[in-house]
């Protein structure tokens, strides 16, 4: 007898729930899928399964799509959770590419993160008051050797010595990135965080709620100390126009900035920063906030925001970008933290019980 892949998953996977949950914020979303594909032309692959095959790649650390669309011709749990029949063909790889432009014009990657925040809202997982932002840095897909001066022309440089992997010596030679740019990325910044050697980088930032760790905010942007500042104040404003109501904002010691403290609370939030004091200068966050209990909670609740990026890092695949472009890294971006809510979803969620 012929086995079908449904019964070759555990009832108890956390795979069928986010297949669930996934199944439910892709309904919502049709209309959207009807205006982005024609009816003449070509037949494509379906946007749910594009969106679903993303999820696959995030949550299983699929190093590339060509490797993903190889994996689909064998992983019966690949071919279930897409929904593909056992005699459907795997998807060819560079048309895999090619589809992917539609959900970037289309933004559906934002449209399928949100809605699933607004899913968790629904079901009570979220605090609507107390948040944390943080930042980190992606490293772009581009070399320190294509790092060049501005005013450079091609016909400046000598040959190399090996065209595929030439010799290029730097030493002596002073680079920032208003001066230089990547031939490969232009986007790329370099910058370093941690005391850590410097790279052509994007910035990631994310607000997470408190009560359970949920990502509910996240964007892509460049690799500059301000940039972490601003964008935290922007995605803020996101969230109350999405009907929170933040009333405080925990954060490291890169957040005890004049600038940020006095944008926050001009928001109408108490920001619970850590306290960053130097011998030359003290800090914003005085004893009117940190003499309050919920600063300490702030404080000690703030270090679960590592987690979402220690795991968009390690599983996700974005410790480096796999694409070139601020906004192709921000659309990976997107799905990783879906992928991340959904499993969180899983575990957090009352399994039902079987009638």
């Amino acid at each position: 007898t012929l086995v079908q892949p449904e019964h070759r998953i555990p009832a108890d996977h956390p795979i069928r729930r986010i297949k669930a949950l996934a199944d439910a914020e892709l309904a919502r979303l049709s209309p959207v899928f009807d205006r982005m594909y024609a009816d003449r032309g070509r037949p494509s692959i379906p946007p749910e399964r594009l969106l679903k095959a993303c999820l696959l790649i995030a949550l299983y650390t699929v190093r590339s799509e060509r490797q993903f669309c190889e994996q689909l011709d064998y992983n019966l749990l690949f071919r279930w959770f897409l929904d593909l029949g056992w005699d459907e063909p795997s998807f060819d790889a560079s048309t895999f590419a090619k589809n992917k432009e539609r959900l970037l014009a289309a933004e559906v990657a934002r449209r399928f993160f949100e809605g699933i925040v607004a899913a968790a809202k629904r079901a009570r997982l979220l605090s609507a008051e107390h948040f944390t932002v943080d930042g980190t840095l992606i490293e772009a897909w581009a070399s320190l050797k294509s790092f060049r001066p501005r005013d450079e022309t091609p016909g400046d440089r000598p040959p190399p010595d090996d065209p595929g992997n030439p010799t290029v010596n730097f030493h002596g030679e002073k680079r920032g990135n208003a001066t230089h740019v990547s031939t490969t990325d232009p986007e790329a910044q370099l910058a370093r965080k941690g005391g850590k050697e410097a790279k052509l980088c994007f910035s990631a930032h994310v607000v997470m709620e408190n009560r359970h760790g949920l990502c509910v905010a996240l964007s892509v942007g460049d690799a500059n100390p301000a940039t972490e500042r601003t964008e935290a104040v922007r995605l803020l404003k996101t969230l109350r126009r999405r009907g929170f109501r933040p009333t405080t904002v925990g954060g490291d010691k890169g957040y005890d900035t004049q600038d940020f403290v006095a944008q926050v609370r001009a928001l109408g939030i108490a920001p619970h920063v850590a306290q960053h004091i130097t011998r030359h200068r003290g800090s914003r966050i005085d004893a009117r906030t940190i003499r309050h209990p919920g600063y300490t909670v702030s404080q000690r609740c703030r270090k679960r925001i590592e987690e979402i990026f220690g795991w968009g890092k390690t599983i996700g695949g974005l410790r480096k970008s796999r694409y070139r472009g601020r906004k192709r890294t921000g659309l990976w971006a997107y799905f990783v933290g879906s992928a991340y809510n959904l499993l969180r979803m899983a575990k957090l969620l009352p399994v039902p019980v079987p009638t």
